[in-house]
């Protein structure tokens, strides 16, 4: 199994990760108040997906995370597309990032490309609970088991792993059972890798309520979990999150918080203060605290991309 994290890291002391994909296409007039949520840009604006990961690689982003975290059969039969659309929808969102990493790359000079890494794309590998669009990734709890789990992401793993992608992001997970059975399902497919990713709650628990430092070290002893942290979290909770997994593990650890706005379910709108700059302090301090990988979730930008990697990419700046 080749880690394209490993070598990346051996290379640049930290991979910069993209930002927020639903923001970015939001901002440029999708509506996103759908089911399949970015998923559904696959179908009517494939372009933008194709503009704004170009754009997160041209701010300094290191790795791009493709537009299939809501991507799975159940929900496109739900549109009343069968299979073989579904899995060219999938195929789609990794084929466009890997369009716009080498196009970004193929533009650069070399002096530029000696600054950075090349990057890689990420498929996203969404929660249960993302299919089930009812908030239940912030929840856990599932009624499914393990076994239950494997069975729902095994035809979608298939067919991401079969895209192009260089590793796979099993993201926004709110517990451990369905953590393990998706690292149970890549060490089940030679060649396969990826990162495990929680939401957490606060300072040391998913959003099941688990420890976060008992996931981390159930999941280390996978080869082909490549790294291991959290997202879609609130980035005062960081800190305290990478403190408690200390030790735990060899593996690189990664964090991609939200960028600090406050979400209203009520009145499904987001309040508080978005800055850039503030964004990337946190991140110097996240870098200290021990994570290699580092970048935004919900209502991050370019600009906050751009700004972690002006402060922590010095021979770039």
């Amino acid at each position: 199994m080749t880690n394209p994290i490993e070598t990346l890291l051996a290379q640049f002391p930290l991979a910069i990760l993209d930002g927020a994909l639903a923001t970015e296409l939001e901002s440029r007039g999708c509506d996103l108040k759908d089911p399949l949520w970015s998923a559904k840009v696959l179908i009517e604006q494939p372009e933008l997906i194709y503009a704004v990961h170009h754009d997160y690689f041209a701010a300094g982003a290191d790795v791009a995370i493709t537009a299939s975290y809501q991507a799975t059969f159940e929900a496109f039969a739900r549109r009343g597309l069968d299979a073989g659309q579904a899995a060219g929808l999938m195929q789609r969102a990794v084929q466009l990032a890997v369009a716009a990493r080498d196009d970004f790359w193929q533009g650069l000079s070399a002096e530029q490309r000696a600054l950075r890494p090349r990057p890689l794309v990420a498929a996203s590998v969404g929660p249960y609970g993302a299919m089930l669009a009812d908030g239940s990734e912030y929840r856990g709890h599932y009624e499914l088991d393990e076994a239950g789990l494997m069975a729902f992401h095994r035809p979608r793993l298939e067919v991401l792993l079969a895209a192009g992608a260089d590793l796979l992001a099993c993201e926004t997970l709110p517990c451990l059972s369905e953590a393990r059975a998706l690292a149970r399902l890549m060490e089940a497919h030679p060649g396969a890798c990826g990162w495990i990713s929680f939401s957490c709650q606060d300072a040391e628990h998913n959003s099941q309520g688990e420890r976060l430092r008992d996931c981390v070290t159930a999941l280390a002893p996978f080869d082909s979990v490549v790294a291991l942290g959290l997202n879609c979290t609130a980035p005062e909770h960081v800190p305290g999150l990478l403190k408690s997994v200390r030790g735990a593990t060899a593996k690189p650890l990664l964090v991609y918080p939200n960028s600090g706005e406050q979400y209203d379910a009520g009145h499904k709108c987001w309040h508080g203060p978005a800055d850039s700059e503030q964004f990337a302090l946190a991140a110097g301090r996240w870098q200290r605290e021990g994570a290699a990988l580092i970048g935004g979730c919900c209502r991050t930008s370019p600009a906050d991309i751009a700004a972690v990697a002006a402060l922590l990419r010095p021979a770039a700046g």
